[in-house]
């Protein structure tokens, strides 16, 4: 069996199933970058899923890791906190390896007990009573975006309004200068490239020294918010908090960079892949136009039909047996969400977009366990608003050709989508 087979497969599609298929189990690298880049991951999960669930890569460009695929296995690692650590001290939670001298403690990369401290002072900002607040702004500038957007022409979704909506959002969040809002942007996206092949920087040092600049410039803005009575912005949450308000430069630039890339980079790729999802299943299109009460299991469905952070990676902190696999301290083990998303054993013709799910919120995209994303209602909170409004003005949003993806194994989004808005 070839896993599941799209029959509006393509034929780089179908060639990558074929080789995903010859290849032997041991040369499986399914970490590689430009598998994600070009689309063709799937049969490699598939196969994995099948096969062989819990998987030792013994050589990458991330060195060796493990790989595990399976709904049900992920979230057993994912809840298993006392073996399977998310410190930054030991590698931190993606594949890529964070050299010692440049680790930085956030408190998704860090364990209990401090993990817990530093997380909920951030929480207040999550609470229903503030997200109904923000659900005010959010349609105002969701509306005002739609309301520029050109009719009749060809134009990218995801700078026009998917990197603009969010970018506008975590500036609100922390309340940082309006002109200067696209460096949010920049500095999402240059701490998650690749340097060299991802095209943003040539050298780590480079990354590097645009972090500093990102340090440099919250650091003068907490300056401020520590100085002035307490308000209700993520950075002023952090500066009047015990638990956060004397952290070292690395665990401040780490928590900044957590904030930035969690309220950016998956709330931008959703966004962009809520339009490719409908664009793949104009059925579904004309379901949601025929009943809009259906955004709320459509915004779910969404999440975990493009799971925008491929995986997590957790470190062993002791020898286990998993799977009948026998998984050593300091051994790197990968999460593989996109993998667990499309899952048949847990998730029924998991391939198919289906915006009348019974269960849509079975997925993984957000995590499990103390490390759950703390900003999934706002994620789907902005979506739904997106959405709302987008069929208050358009009959049809057209995708004109191919998105161009971001080369990378752990951020799964787009990096251009060229549509057209019927007049």
């Amino acid at each position: 069996m070839h896993g599941t087979i799209d029959p509006a497969e393509s034929p780089d599609h179908k060639a990558a199933r074929e080789r995903a298929f010859a290849l032997p189990l041991s040369e499986f690298d399914p970490g590689d970058p430009e598998l994600f880049r070009s689309d063709t991951h799937w049969p490699y999960f598939d196969r994995l899923r099948q096969e062989e669930p819990v998987h030792y890569c013994k050589d990458s460009m991330f060195g060796p890791y493990w790989s595990v695929t399976r709904y049900s296995d992920i979230m057993d690692v994912d809840t298993n906190h006392a073996v399977f650590s998310s410190a930054a001290s030991l590698g931190g939670i993606t594949i890529r390896d964070v050299p010692p001298d440049l680790r930085r403690e956030s408190f998704i990369a860090m364990d209990q007990p401090r993990h817990g401290a530093q997380r909920k002072t951030v929480a207040p900002m999550f609470t229903p009573g503030n997200l109904d607040e923000l659900a005010v702004n959010i349609r105002r500038r969701s509306a005002s975006c739609l309301d520029n957007l050109p009719v009749g022409e060809v134009f990218d979704w995801v700078g026009r309004v998917s990197i603009e909506l969010t970018t506008q959002m975590l500036a609100v969040l922390f309340d940082f200068p309006w002109e200067d809002r696209r460096k949010l942007t920049r500095w999402s996206d240059i701490a998650t490239t690749l340097p060299g092949v991802g095209g943003l920087v040539e050298t780590e040092d480079e990354r590097q020294a645009e972090l500093m600049e990102c340090a440099q410039y919250f650091a003068a803005l907490w300056k401020e918010r520590i100085n002035a009575p307490p308000k209700n912005d993520l950075l002023s949450m952090m500066a009047h908090n015990e638990a956060t308000r004397d952290m070292d430069p690395k665990n401040f630039l780490g928590n900044l960079i957590l904030l930035i890339v969690g309220g950016n980079d998956t709330t931008r790729n959703t966004m962009s892949g809520s339009i490719y999802a409908l664009h793949k299943h104009p059925d579904q299109y004309r379901k949601l136009k025929d009943n809009p009460a259906l955004l709320d299991s459509f915004v779910p469905e969404v999440i975990r039909w493009q799971t925008p952070l491929a995986h997590m990676r957790r470190t062993a902190l002791a020898d286990i047996e998993f799977r009948g696999k026998q998984i050593k301290k300091g051994d790197k083990v990968v999460m593989w969400y996109v993998s667990g998303n499309r899952d048949e054993a847990a998730i029924e013709k998991p391939y198919d977009f289906i915006i009348d799910r019974p269960r849509p919120r079975t997925h993984l995209s957000f995590g499990f366990g103390i490390h759950r994303c703390i900003g999934m209602r706002l994620a789907e909170l902005q979506l739904k608003i997106i959405w709302e409004e987008i069929f208050k003005r358009f009959d049809h949003i057209e995708v004109v050709g191919e998105p161009r993806r971001v080369y990378s194994s752990f951020v799964k989004g787009y990096e251009t989508l060229p549509v057209r808005i019927a007049a």
